[in-house]
Order: C-alpha cells, then sequence, then structure tokens
C-alpha cells in the first residue's frame, strides 16, 4: 500500500468546494506538490510507465508542441527545488533515480519526474468545448484514459450524475477563462476499500457502492493551468490516498456533519 500519512485540507466540509465546480484561486508557487508519499508513488508510476504505457499515456500529434512547454515548465520548476538535480539531458529525483530527459515523450518525461498525474485540454478552433489532447495518467479513479482520450469535456464526465448541462457550461466557461500565471484548483474526496493507485474502470463498469465505513479515503488535489505560448490547459491531479484513521480529529468530527457518500464515482 501507498499511503500518505496526512490530508491537508477538508473538500466535504470547505464551504469554496462544496458547490460544484468548487475552484479558487492558487498560487504558481504551489502547483506541484512533494508529499511523504513521493518515493513510493514514483516508483509506482516508474513501473506503470514501463509495464502498462499503452493504459497510462496518450498524446495526440496537435498536443505535442503543449507537451513539450508543459515538459519545459516542469523542468524549470524542479530546477528551483531542493532534492532536484536538473540538467539538460537528465534529472536526478529526490529518491535517487535518474530520468532522462527525453524530448519525444515530454509527458512520459514529465510523468516520471512529479507525483501528479498530467491532461491537456485544448479547444480546437470552431469547437464547443476543450478536448483531452494527451495525458500521463498512472493513478486514474475509476476511469480509464482510453475512453476519454480525444473526447470533449461533457462527454468525459458522462458517468458523473451530478454532472449536468448547466455545470457543463459553467466549467467550458472556467477553461475558457483561466490566465497564464494565474492557476485555479479544487479537490474532492472519496471513500474507497481498495488503497491501489492504479484503478481503471470502463464507463460500463462503473464503481460499486462500499457497504459500512471504507478504511480508506481517496482525494485528488485538481490544478488548471494555462501554458502561456500554446494556451493549452493543464488539468494535473495530485492523489493523496489514507487511511481514514489517519484522518485529524476535526477531519472525523467534519464527517458527522458532512458525510461523504459512499457510491460517488471519483472524479
Amino acid at each position: 500500500m501507498i499511503l500518505q500519512k496526512r490530508l491537508p485540507y477538508t473538500p466535504w466540509a470547505d464551504p469554496r468546494m462544496s458547490r460544484l465546480p468548487g475552484i479558487q484561486p492558487l498560487d504558481p508557487a504551489d502547483w506541484l506538490v512533494m508529499d511523504e508519499a513521493y518515493a513510493p508513488q514514483m516508483a509506482e508510476r516508474d513501473r506503470l510507465i514501463a509495464e502498462r504505457c499503452d493504459a497510462v499515456h496518450a498524446l495526440d500529434r496537435t498536443a505535442r508542441p503543449a507537451a513539450g512547454e508543459l515538459l519545459d515548465l516542469i523542468l524549470a520548476v524542479l530546477a528551483e527545488r531542493d532534492g532536484f538535480a536538473v540538467t539538460q539531458g537528465a534529472v536526478v529525483r529526490p529518491d535517487g533515480v535518474a530520468v532522462p530527459v527525453d524530448r519525444e515523450n515530454p509527458l512520459i518525461t514529465a510523468g516520471r519526474l512529479v507525483q501528479e498525474d498530467l491532461c491537456l485540454m485544448q479547444r480546437p478552433e470552431g469547437a464547443p468545448e476543450h478536448i483531452l489532447t494527451g495525458a500521463v495518467l498512472c493513478f486514474p479513479a475509476s476511469w480509464m484514459l482510453s475512453e476519454k482520450f480525444m473526447r470533449p469535456m461533457i462527454r468525459i464526465h458522462k458517468p458523473v450524475i451530478p454532472y449536468d448541462a448547466g455545470i457543463a457550461a459553467r466549467v467550458q466557461r472556467l477553461l475558457d477563462g483561466v490566465r497564464p500565471g494565474r492557476p485555479l484548483w479544487r479537490a474532492n474526496a472519496h471513500f474507497y476499500a481498495d488503497p491501489s493507485l492504479f484503478q481503471p474502470r470502463p464507463e460500463a463498469a462503473p464503481r460499486s457502492k462500499v457497504e459500512g465505513p471504507a478504511p480508506f479515503l481517496r482525494s485528488e488535489r485538481q490544478c488548471l493551468l494555462r501554458l502561456p505560448e500554446t494556451g493549452a490547459v493543464v488539468f494535473s491531479i495530485h492523489t493523496y490516498m489514507i487511511r481514514r484513521a489517519d484522518l485529524t480529529e476535526a477531519q472525523k468530527r467534519a464527517l458527522e456533519d458532512h458525510p461523504i457518500e459512499y457510491s460517488d464515482v471519483a472524479r
């Protein structure tokens, strides 16, 4: 099991997150997060990229410039972080693993450097919605990249019952409105019986209801960031998985007043 010991926010009790899409401003310096699970999560990401690359990575040719820009941005951020040694040809991570900088596979390289899953959203000229044009998605929470790749937002969220036309319109306005240097973030939380991080699930087999108090809480810290050169929107996902018992006493009390539906499909 790969677990964190703490969840640094309480989305089920935060009024800023209680109404979809629950977006709020983010300091750009706080975009990429490293926590106590960095080394084991990165080892799992390395394994999935090596063994299940077709399941965790997709990139349309039209998104290659955006993917390259995203990699350059991540390299620039990590060059300023303690524990990383960044050179033109490789990055040595804090866990001691050297990752070659592969410009032919920019998302794969990025996915081996940070805990976040990374999705590229682009709106083709004349299209009503943004489309998922690229991703490195090692920790899917009950969905499959192959079913979402090159699909528009409302189709991506097809199985999510609260995601109706009204929410879709609000989300599209958010994506259109994200400005370079002014990222946004939100978070969710769902109980799981299985703490595995890699949980792909087809739309035809939605996640079943968890009976009773599930032992693990999974939360996604989701950020939206505009790339200044290509204009693509980056949707990044930092996954926390913690034991229910490791929630703070305040978080446990908040669950009594704001219970989380066990049957929700995590998005």
